[in-house]
């Protein structure tokens, strides 16, 4: 087999105040992230929003202590999954590439081709696919594929998502436990459940499991806990005007509230490391709509981080991937017959009706840059002298 070598993939995020633009640049220059026609597109309006935005992001990350921790815990991850893979007799060096900050997945990449990696496994730390987060990590590696002769003679597999994986439904489960008896009374919590969504429009015109994964992961856990607590299903961290996955998160704390719901226990069930949704969203904004909505007792279940039943499945999973044989990118499992992850959408000329859609996200796109330009006193058409 050669040196092996697992290569995780994972969002990334900023260390320290300074990084917060750069990222969110990275992030909404994506076209994975913002759909857009034209990808001349991408990085302007990639500019824009990083630049509306970052200093408001600035200051959530100032409320956990001025960065995300998330590369910390991943290579913790990493460092866990090594050992654990050595214990059970698989020697393996294990990778961390990020999608929009350091270690980006080229530097992983490049780590891999020094250490002449012959075996690799592709795992990401998403449980449920998306085309906005394995998918796009996806999309990347397969160009580097494309372009790189050396990397051609590294034989790999993907694991494309894993949210029915036992052993990661048992890790759930057991915190989730585990903060349940902190309750005076376990049997009257409401449990529920936060994922972080996506635009409707992803599973309707897209084809993104994302959703159905979500809905059938959260089916396994409450069905492996056994117990007889009330729960609900909500989607959080949208961005923009349009339509998300409902109910959102603070809508649904809300109604919980009205319904005179006293005790709630919180599972960041699409996330399995601390970061800014967790430490900041939740723990935070998330409180403050309980508390206000007359839910007293506000908990969270933390993220899985190196819990040891969760690393033991990251390893059953690396372990079961090297028994299968080599992959290409072509033949890396879709989710669903017509998923549409190279590109989501094509652009169509004419009276159809995705030409429709996208002439009115792109005017909705120009229109609110120029009001942007217009309050701000910069932009493109000041510079050359239209305004």
């Amino acid at each position: 087999m050669g040196r092996v070598g697992v290569l995780l993939l994972n969002l990334g995020g900023p260390e320290q105040l300074e990084d917060v633009r750069p990222f969110l640049f990275n992030l909404f220059a994506d076209p994975e992230i913002i759909r857009l026609p034209f990808s001349w597109l991408q990085k302007p309006l990639a500019w824009l929003i990083s630049t509306l935005r970052f200093q408001k992001s600035q200051e959530n990350y100032m409320q956990i202590g001025g960065g995300s921790p998330l590369r910390r815990i991943t290579e913790a991850q990493a460092q866990a999954l090594e050992e654990r893979l050595a214990e059970i007799g698989q020697e393996a060096r294990v990778y961390i590439g990020m999608r929009y900050w350091h270690p980006f997945t080229e530097e992983a990449i490049a780590a891999i081709k020094r250490d002449r990696i012959k075996r690799l496994v592709i795992l990401p730390l998403y449980p449920q696919f998306s085309i906005s987060t394995s998918g796009s990590s996806f999309r990347v590696l397969e160009e580097m594929w494309k372009k790189d002769p050396a990397l051609r003679q590294i034989d790999y597999t993907i694991v494309p998502c894993w949210y029915d994986s036992p052993g990661y439904i048992k890790a759930m489960v057991d915190l989730i436990v585990q903060e349940l008896e902190k309750f005076s009374d376990p049997d009257r919590v409401h449990i529920f459940f936060s994922a972080h969504g996506v635009p409707q429009s992803y599973v309707d015109e897209a084809g993104d499991p994302y959703q159905q994964e979500i809905e059938e992961c959260t089916r396994l856990i409450m069905k492996t806990l056994n117990r007889s607590n009330d729960y609900t299903l909500a989607y959080q961290s949208r961005v923009g005007p349009v339509e998300w996955l409902k109910p959102y998160t603070e809508d649904a704390l809300k109604e919980l509230g009205k319904k005179g719901i006293e005790d709630l226990l919180v599972i960041p069930i699409s996330f399995v490391s601390e970061h800014i949704e967790t430490l900041q969203e939740i723990d935070i904004e998330y409180r403050e709509v309980a508390e206000e909505a007359g839910i007293k007792n506000f908990q969270r279940v933390p993220a899985l981080n190196t819990h040891p039943v969760f690393i033991d499945a990251l390893a059953e999973l690396t372990v079961e991937s090297l028994k299968k044989a080599p992959q290409t990118f072509a033949e890396v499992p879709r989710p669903k017959k017509n998923m549409k992850m190279y590109p989501q959408e094509r652009w169509e000329w004419g009276m159809t009706t995705a030409a429709e859609v996208w002439n009115g996200r792109l005017a909705m796109v120009g229109f609110i840059a120029l009001i942007i330009e217009l309050i701000s006193g910069h932009g493109p058409l000041h510079f050359v002298g239209l305004l």
